[in-house]
């Protein structure tokens, strides 16, 4: 493998890392909005917000690698793990266009529970990093599928 190849690796990877490691961070901060006050909820939201948006430019970093290694690779558009890789990836666009926006906005509405959105929130969050640690495990473990 020559370097540039080399070095597409590590972006591919480095994105991968980006785009499912913030999300961990979240965790702590979900358990602590039922019982924040309205000025430290701002603040939350606001970080929530922020990570959701770095993990999506991560997340095109992440594909144009991909697409990129794909091209200039051993790999075709053809092998199984690529080819479920890119449908968790189509579900996961999916999920994530509709998954936090709409209960982060709740957050913002005139008597809100915080309690039931801070538990979407986590269910939410949860399904979605499930959905991010499959495609992972199929680009790291790249399973002969048929």
């Amino acid at each position: 493998m020559d370097s540039p190849y080399r070095i597409l690796i590590f972006i591919h990877v480095f994105s991968a890392i980006g785009s499912i490691g913030p999300f961990f961070i979240l965790l702590p901060i979900i358990k602590q909005l039922p019982k924040s006050s309205e000025e430290a909820l701002a603040a939350y939201l606001s970080i929530f917000r922020f990570v959701v948006r770095l993990t999506k430019h991560m997340g095109h970093i992440l594909v144009g690698s991909g697409v990129l290694l794909i091209i200039f690779g051993p790999w075709t558009w053809r092998t199984p793990w690529i080819i479920m890789t890119l449908a968790v990836m189509i579900l996961s666009i999916f999920f994530l266009a509709r998954a936090f926006s709409p209960t982060l906005k709740k957050f913002e509405e005139e008597g809100h529970d915080k309690i039931k959105l801070s538990e979407k929130l986590k269910r939410t969050l949860w399904n979605y990093i499930l959905l991010l640690l499959a495609m992972l495990w199929f680009m790291v473990v790249k399973p002969v599928l048929w």
